[in-house]
Formats: structure tokens, C-alpha cells, sequence
């Protein structure tokens, strides 16, 4: 039954989010006993991990394997209400993360799935998910074996109803279960297959290349009212007040959707997981209150970033690491060929479905000139194209030809030597502007071929090209732009005025579950670009040493990525470190990779860790990120407070309104004590800024939300470039230190001003400190490298925080 819908009312946004990140060791009744810390941290709402049926165990819960339910595991939903109810208390409201985009391939637990395998096309289920009953032989390809089928026979075994692989358990189509083995694998409306073939074979739509995630046709009507009903309803209960949406990229019809989500219920503040290119723009269209906030993490990190000291570090690590162009040397290069190695390997199944739809559509068009064009032409100008998108997908409300532009068809063209070949380009990319006709069919390849789009940029850059060119780890972070890794203060401050013009309730977040690396990580290495000839002097050091040892690094770029890591680090247990740098250098692939492992290299990589940054060298780098902990002080301090107190939403991750020090996940995903415990140097100071400025946002929803303003102050004097300060709707005022270390070179800040709007102005962060007009910026900083002043009086008479 369709819940009832709520009025369509515009609910306010939150003041601020706080992220935790529920699993069975953190369930809902955890997660309530620390409420009234959360509550007395200043936050307006809990933003809860997803919350609905996942496969058993998950520490992370995007495996959905039933909408209808809240997770067991996390107490089901009492747990969920009385999680709510505790919240409410305390003036909490709750907003949920929820996985539309795909379920669990996890047929023993997801029962649509079942039954689609067990009655095929004609399953109530089978316009569920995004199969293509044409390829296979009309089976589903299930990629589930260690090995080829004929070697792993006599691990299949038939239990009454149900087909056993291990762990793994399948529904037998009724009347065969009594058949001799191959005959019965064959009756199935699914094939077991070696895990191998899911790279070309694989004919259902997955989260990018996860095997494990089956896509979900959400734009159909119907799935759309059965995957969303239970959450509609908490909506309805008012148990939730808002709404993260997973990975809209992945929909066919992204428009459709947020507007049919709009409508259901009810405006309520949602967010969308869209990662913007430079530049881009969120489509106007979707009515939500922006994105999860990503774009602001690139141009907080950027602010923090020198753009010269990023140069040298470039220049150095080409010497150091000597990588070849595409292969780490050069960023652009190197994206695309990591967009070639995606769109040939493990997007290869993706691209052939395409090219069957591409070819079937020129046979059977009206038109004669679209036909004979062999399907390697169109496989050829569907991979050209595809590699040079620079931004996720088009959308059916933007222009898809400034997405698939004539310059990368132009490029596309130069892979054919037959230039009459050439035209399958120009036929694929009328077919993506729909130039070609609008039915049913054209409309799938159109939506198709975003959704591959959108798959092959996050593989190619986020989990491939990020870990191949490493000259600066705090910038290869989601949503970043490590070809140009620093952001001008003028570029930032009109980043914010756009933010607060366009998108004023979007969310904005410096750290993630899905962060390569905490922000205050990010905030030590990010360090290094303004002594970067003391980090070749500290890396030629340690790279010495660990040699002597008899321990060299396998290959220069894992060295270089490793010592960056643990100068972002510190001091942490090894197996951190290890975990983080297998993943690297398997995401990377240049030498070992998840699939095709190099046991050796491996190896060699561990046992570099463990002599060099783990080992008596690594004391040396220690002691060089001691030496810069007053500059990281500055970057955490300051990156923090611009973070929650610029234009949009701030979202806390868990744990994080203290110094946070967190690798890629599942580093970044473990439970955090609540309250934190014993804070004390930096991880006091920020705990203490955090509460302040998340406080005086709850207090002062005016000041900050959509109707608030946001004006740069511009410093003056000889340290000018190192202050970045902006003041919201004339009452409160942020200034920072941007830069600290190369302030301190040039002489410090010496007569810099900073002149502050009529009134005065009281020192929230240290408190009984008050300023007037045109302030020394050495004053305003005596204490800490930052500064969160209010406004108490307009210069003639007390004020008030009214």
C-alpha cells in the first residue's frame, strides 16, 4: 500500500549534520546513548548511515537486500523509532542515507532477486532489476565461481529445492531438481560462471564494477513505489526529517527521479552523492538542496594549498619517481589512460551491451545511411567518445552537447585509419543528443550510455588515476582536482557567493565514509607544499636509510606515496598503513591489482613499509611532522571553522569535531567513542571551535541559512595574501591563517589589517576579547590562527545575540 504523503511543505534545512556511521558494532541504541553529547555539540540532526535490510554482518549497509525492512542487526525499526524519539528529545532530528541506485547479488537474502532467478523474465520481480535477457541465452550470468565450471562441479550440490556452492545458495526452477547435474545447471534461468567472466560476459547493470550490486530499475513507477515505501512512511511518521540520496549518477533518469521523490514527500531536505568536475554545474532542474557537499571539500582543501610550493612538489616527484606521463607523470595523461584501461577491462561487459543497442538501432532505422556500420566501428567510437567525457554524464535537462562535445568527437575520429570508418562516431554521438529518432530504444541507449559514463569516470579517476599520480595526496581526494590542486581566495569566495545564491541549504563536508583520507590527514600533507625542498632533503634521508637496510622500495611512486602518507599519518599502528598501501597500490594497477595480484610485489611492499615508515626511518619522519605541527594546527583549525561556518550545511563526520586522523576505508569506518576521549593539545582546540560555531549556527539559523548573505573582508598590509576572512549577514565574522609556514618566512604578519565592518565585535572562541575598525591581524590571531567573532553592538551601545 502507498503510504500516505505529507503536504507539500518546505521544512527548514538542518544547521548542521552529524555523521555517524551505523553497522552491528554501532547500532541504533548506540547510537542514541550518545545523544545528548551530540545534542550538547551544537548539531541539529543525525545523519544516519543507511538504515534498511542489508546482507548480514555488512559494516556499511549499501548492500540493501530488502527495502521493506530496517536492518535487524541494528535493532530494527523500534530501535530505529526509539532512536528517533531519544533524538527528538534532545531537539535531534534525523536524516537518512538511502541506496536506490542497487541491491545485494545476494540471492539468500534479497527475495525479489530469488524469485526472478527461480521464475527468469516471467518473475513479478524481473522489471526489478537491469537485465539483459538477450545476451546468455536468456540467463543471468552469476559470477560467483573460484574457478571454471568443470573444475568446480563437485562443489555444487543439490539440497532438495535449492542449488549449494559453498556459502552461496540458488533456487532451482521447478521440475528440475531431479535432473543429472549439467542438465540442471542448463534448465536454470541463471549460469554459474568463473568470477573471471563478470570483466566481459556479466549481463545485468551493477554499481560500477561491483559484481556484487545488482542495479535497481528505480525508474520504473512501480519499483519506485515498492523500494521506497518503507522510507516514505518514516518520512510520513515523522522519524525522518531529510534525505542523502546514494549515487544518482547511476539512474537512468536522474530528473525523473528527484522530482518523483520531490513530489513523494513532500519537498523534505534532500541532498544527492553528485560529484561536480571544475566548473560544473549542479542541473538546475533537480529540485534538492544541492549535493552532499564535495565541491566545497576541493575548494576548502584548495584554499590550504600553496599553488607555487604544489609546483615544486610536481617538478621534484618527476625526478624522484620518474613516472611515465600516463602513468603518473602527467595528470590529464594519465586519467586517460586509466578512462582506456576501465572501458576495456572492467567496464568491457558495459560497452558491448552498448554497441549490441547502437548496432541494432542503425539495422533497423528508416534511414539507410545509418546502416552497415559494424558493430567493432561502433564498439570503437563508443570507447573514444567515453573516454573523453570530462565530467560524469548528461542529464535530460542539460545539454548533452556540451557534455559530448565536437571537439572530443573530433579526437574520437583520429582512432580510425579508414576515415570513412570514422562516421560510427558521429552516428554514436547523434544518438546520445537524440538526433536519431526518441522512441523507447533510443531513449535505453541514451540512458545507457550515461550510466557508463558515470561508472567509467569514477573508476578511471577516483579508483584508478588517484592512485597513480601522487605528487600531492591531499589533493587526489573525491571530488578533487589534483592537476590543479590550490584555490585562490578569490576563487573560493566566489565559489561561496554562488553556493549562497544558488544552493544555500546544500551540504558541505571536509571529511566522509568515503574519503580517501580525513581532512586533518589531508591538512599535514597539504603542509608540504610550502617546504617542499625539505621534503625532497627529508625523502632522499629516509629513502637512504631504508635502502641501507636492504629494503628499497619496489618502485619510486609507492615510496613516494608512502612517506606522504605517513607524514599526513603520524604515529599509528602498521597494519593501518598496510592496509591503506595494498589498497593503493592494487586500485592503482600499474603492478599488482584486486583481480590479477602480484603476490611478490606485494610482498616487497610490506616489507618495505615495515623497514622504512614503520621502522627506524620512519622516526625521522616523525620528527619532521613534529617540526611542522604548528603549520597543521593551522591547516585543521582553519580549514574546520571555514567549513562550518561558509555558506550550505555543514555535515560532521564522526569523530571529527576532534583532530581525526583516518586512512581510506575501512580506516575510516570504525566505530567512534562517544564523547572522545581524553581531547587535549589540538584535538581540545578543535573540539572546542567545532562546539562553538556548531552552537552558534543553532542558535543564530538566520545568520547562516537562505536568506543570510556572505561578503569577503579583504586584509591590507604585507601578510594581506594569508588571511582569508568573510563576514555572514553582517553579524558574524571567520578569518583564518592560510598559509602559515610561508608567512613565517616572509617576516609575519607585521602591520596587516584587518578592517572590520561598523560595531563591535566579541572574540567567541576566546572569550573577553573584543575589536573595532581596522584590526592588527597579529591581535586577532594572538591566540589561536583563527578568529569567530560576533557582533555584540553597533559601535554606539550594547548589542544583543537577538
Amino acid at each position: 500500500m502507498t503510504p500516505e504523503r505529507p503536504d507539500p511543505v518546505q521544512p527548514a534545512a538542518p544547521t548542521a549534520t552529524y555523521r555517524l556511521q551505523l553497522q552491528p558494532e554501532f547500532p541504533f541504541a548506540a547510537a542514541a546513548a550518545a545523544v545528548p553529547y551530540l545534542a550538547s555539540l551544537g548539531v541539529s540532526h543525525l545523519h544516519l548511515s543507511p538504515v534498511l535490510e542489508a546482507v548480514p554482518g555488512s559494516a556499511h549497509g549499501y548492500d540493501v537486500v530488502d527495502h521493506a525492512r530496517v536492518r535487524d542487526e541494528l535493532g530494527g525499526e523500534e530501535g530505529l523509532r526509539s532512536l528517533a524519539r531519544t533524538a527528538r528529545e534532545h531537539g535531534l532530528g534525523l536524516v537518512v542515507d538511502i541506496v536506490p541506485n542497487h541491491m545485494a547479488m545476494a540471492p539468500r537474502h534479497n527475495r525479489p532477486l530469488w524469485d526472478v532467478l527461480s521464475e527468469g523474465p516471467g518473475s513479478a520481480y524481473a522489471h526489478w532489476f537491469d537485465i539483459d535477457w538477450q545476451a546468455q541465452d536468456g540467463q543471468v550470468l552469476l559470477p560467483v565461481l573460484g574457478g571454471r565450471l568443470g573444475t568446480e562441479l563437485g562443489h555444487l550440490e543439490v539440497d532438495g529445492d535449492v542449488l549449494r556452492y559453498y556459502d552461496h545458495v540458488f533456487p532451482l526452477r521447478d521440475g528440475t531438481e531431479k535432473l543429472p547435474l549439467p542438465q540442471l545447471l542448463d534448465a536454470q534461468w541463471y549460469r554459474l560462471g568463473w568470477w573471471r567472466l563478470a570483466r566481459t560476459e556479466l549481463n545485468y547493470r551493477r554499481f560500477f564494477s561491483i559484481s556484487e550490486l545488482i542495479g535497481v530499475r528505480v525508474e520504473d513507477p512501480e519499483v519506485f513505489e515498492a523500494t521506497h515505501a518503507k522510507i516514505l512512511q518514516l518520512l510520513h511518521d515523522g522519524v525522518v526529517d531529510g534525505l542523502r540520496i546514494d549515487h544518482p549518477d547511476g539512474f537512468a533518469d536522474p530528473d525523473t527521479y528527484l522530482r518523483r521523490l520531490h513530489e513523494a514527500t513532500g519537498g523534505r531536505w534532500t541532498v544527492v552523492e553528485k560529484i561536480l568536475a571544475e566548473g560544473e554545474p549542479l542541473p538546475a532542474a533537480w529540485p534538492v538542496a544541492g549535493t552532499t557537499g564535495y565541491d566545497a571539500l576541493r575548494h576548502i582543501d584548495g584554499l590550504f594549498t600553496d599553488p607555487a610550493g604544489a609546483g615544486e612538489l610536481l617538478g621534484q616527484y618527476r625526478r624522484f619517481a620518474a613516472p611515465q606521463a600516463d602513468r603518473g607523470g602527467v595528470w590529464e595523461a594519465t586519467v586517460r589512460r586509466a578512462a582506456y584501461k576501465v572501458v576495456h577491462h572492467e567496464l568491457a561487459t558495459e560497452v558491448d551491451r552498448l554497441t549490441r543497442e547502437a548496432d541494432r538501432l542503425c539495422r533497423t532505422a528508416p534511414d539507410p545511411e545509418l546502416r552497415d556500420h559494424s558493430p567493432w566501428a561502433l564498439r570503437t567510437a563508443l570507447r573514444e567518445l567515453l573516454v573523453r567525457l570530462e565530467v560524469y554524464r548528461p542529464y535530460a535537462s542539460s545539454d548533452a552537447a556540451s557534455v559530448v562535445t565536437e571537439a572530443a568527437a573530433d579526437e574520437a575520429r583520429q582512432a580510425f585509419t579508414v576515415p570513412e570508418e570514422s562516421h560510427a562516431v558521429d552516428v554514436v554521438r547523434d544518438l546520445v543528443l537524440g538526433l536519431l529518432g526518441d522512441g523507447p530504444a533510443q531513449e535505453g541507449f541514451r540512458a545507457r550510455f550515461a550510466q557508463t559514463s558515470s561508472a567509467l569516470r569514477a573508476k578511471s579517476v577516483e579508483d584508478t588515476a588517484f592512485y597513480r599520480y601522487v605528487p600531492l595526496l591531499s589533493a587526489t581526494e573525491v571530488g578533487g582536482e589534483p592537476g590543479s590542486p590550490a584555490v585562490s581566495t578569490e576563487v573560493f569566495h566566489a565559489y561561496c557567493a554562488r553556493v549562497q545564491r544558488d544552493w544555500p541549504g546544500t551540504g558541505t563536508v571536509l571529511s566522509t565514509h568515503d574519503t580517501k583520507r580525513s581532512a586533518d590527514v589531508r591538512a599535514a600533507i597539504s603542509v608540504l607544499t610550502q617546504c617542499p625542498a625539505r621534503w625532497a632533503d627529508l625523502l632522499t634521508e629516509v629513502t637512504g636509510l631504508t635502502a641501507a637496510d636492504g629494503e628499497a622500495a619496489p618502485d619510486p611512486q609507492v615510496a613516494w606515496a608512502a612517506w606522504q602518507t605517513a607524514i599526513g599519518l603520524g604515529p599509528a599502528a602498521e597494519e593501518r598503513l598496510q592496509g591503506a598501501l595494498l589498497k593503493h597500490v592494487r586500485e592503482a594497477g600499474l603492478v599488482t591489482a584486486w583481480t590479477e595480484q602480484d603476490a611478490a610485489y606485494e610482498a616487497a611492499v610490506a616489507a618495505f613499509l615495515t623497514a622504512g615508515p614503520c621502522g627506524a626511518p620512519g622516526r625521522r619522519a616523525a620528527g619532521f611532522r613534529r617540526s611542522l605541527e604548528p603549520y597543521v594546527r593551522t591547516n585543521v583549525l582553519g580549514a574546520a571553522l571555514v567549513h562550518l561556518t561558509m555558506p550550505g550545511v555543514p555535515d560532521v563526520y564522526q569523530g571529527t569535531e576532534s583532530e581525526y586522523r583516518a586512512l581510506v576505508d575501512p580506516d575510516n569506518r570504525r566505530p567512534a567513542p562517544f564523547p572522545p576521549q581524553d581531547p587535549g593539545g589540538l584535538s581540545a582546540e578543535k573540539a572546542a571551535l567545532t562546539a562553538t560555531a556548531l552552537r552558534l549556527r543553532r542558535e543564530r539559523p538566520a545568520v547562516f541559512g537562505e536568506s543570510a548573505t556572505y561578503a569577503p573582508i579583504d586584509a591590507e598590509g604585507p601578510g594581506a595574501a594569508h588571511c582569508v576572512a568573510f563576514v555572514r549577514s553582517g553579524e558574524v565574522i571567520t578569518a583564518v591563517t592560510r598559509l602559515s609556514l610561508r608567512l613565517q618566512d616572509a617576516g609575519g604578519w607585521r602591520d596587516t589589517l584587518l578592517p572590520l565592518p561598523a560595531g563591535r565585535w566579541a572574540d567567541l572562541l576566546s572569550p573577553g576579547r573584543e575589536f573595532t575598525g581596522h584590526t592588527r591581524v597579529e591581535e586577532l590571531f594572538e591566540r589561536l590562527p583563527v578568529v569567530l567573532l560576533e557582533r555584540i553592538g553597533d559601535g554606539h551601545g550594547d548589542g544583543s545575540r537577538a
